[in-house]
């Protein structure tokens, strides 16, 4: 398959699995995205690898291209930005000693989100959490947002991170992540392609948003999401004229965490505007 030959392919670039905080086996993530239209799919998990051999050869089975992934926690003046690394080498020790390092910190913050939610009249979440983890080392916020629509405290995902999960709010416990030039210096290493993901998603004003953009190219950057599933239409709109003024290559993913959860699915986002570079404009399968 010659990506750049196929305007017309369904590239979904950014999900995730039981492996990280998705509620589908990496298998079950290949399917449903080879049944629901994607041509090519990479997982990416946050800030975790296993589940990439499994998913290949179900890409493999049936039929679609397969990308190796993974989506890595940065702490970039105090706000959580993810920065996806697509086309890794997951044998690459340098990555694989960083990700290890991330997820060390995890079991602890979610037992203090814990206390905090158990502070507000909510007790038993880290354990409720822990059910939903099929990965009990990257137990997190997602977890606990699935335990709090189980036993009724919201109806939705959405509403338990507004409440409890954001800052300010009773479970909402901040956190050290790797910086951004560590970040991607791991998926260059790798032999990756490191993408912004979802820049709409941190709330950051105009000139923070270029101080970001300006950092992450100077450490090696190279793509910016634009379609996601996390994205409204003002903000394809948006990004697509952001990576075209500054020359960035533009990457597209749902973004996909559970079935029924959010917005994100496979095969519904729209496509890139043509006259954008898209990120996998010289890659073969």
């Amino acid at each position: 398959m010659d990506a750049a030959a196929g305007p017309g392919l369904d590239f979904d670039l950014h999900c995730h699995s039981t492996i990280s905080d998705g509620a589908l086996l990496p298998a079950a993530v290949v399917a449903r995205a080879a049944a629901q239209g994607v041509h090519v799919l990479a997982l990416t998990d946050h800030d975790e690898i296993g589940g990439l051999a499994a998913a290949r050869e179900a890409a493999r089975e049936a039929g679609i291209g397969f990308v190796d992934g993974v989506e890595v926690s940065v702490t970039w003046r105090g706000t959580t930005v993810h920065v996806v690394g697509l086309r890794i080498d997951p044998d690459d020790a340098t990555l694989a000693q960083g990700l290890e390092s991330v997820r060390s910190g995890r079991i602890g913050r979610a037992q203090r989100m814990g206390e905090g939610l158990a502070q507000a009249g909510i007790a038993g979440t880290f354990e409720g959490a822990l059910k939903y983890a099929g990965n009990r080392g990257m137990v997190g916020r997602t977890h606990f947002a699935r335990y709090l629509v189980e036993i009724g405290v919201v109806p939705d995902t959405r509403a338990v991170f507004k409440r409890f999960l954001v800052p300010g709010k009773p479970g909402f416990v901040p956190h050290e992540w790797t910086d951004l030039a560590t970040a991607l210096g791991w998926i260059r290493a790798a032999g990756g392609r490191a993408v912004l993901a979802h820049p709409g998603r941190y709330g950051l004003s105009s000139g923070a948003l270029a101080d970001l953009l300006r950092e992450f190219r100077a450490a090696g950057g190279e793509a910016i999401e634009v379609v996601t599933g996390s994205h409204s239409p003002d903000q394809y709109a948006l990004f697509s004229a952001i990576a075209e003024n500054h020359a960035f290559l533009v990457s597209r993913g749902s973004d996909f965490h559970a079935p029924g959860e959010g917005n994100a699915d496979f095969g519904k986002l729209p496509r890139l505007a043509g006259h954008l570079k898209p990120v996998w404009h010289d890659w073969q399968f």
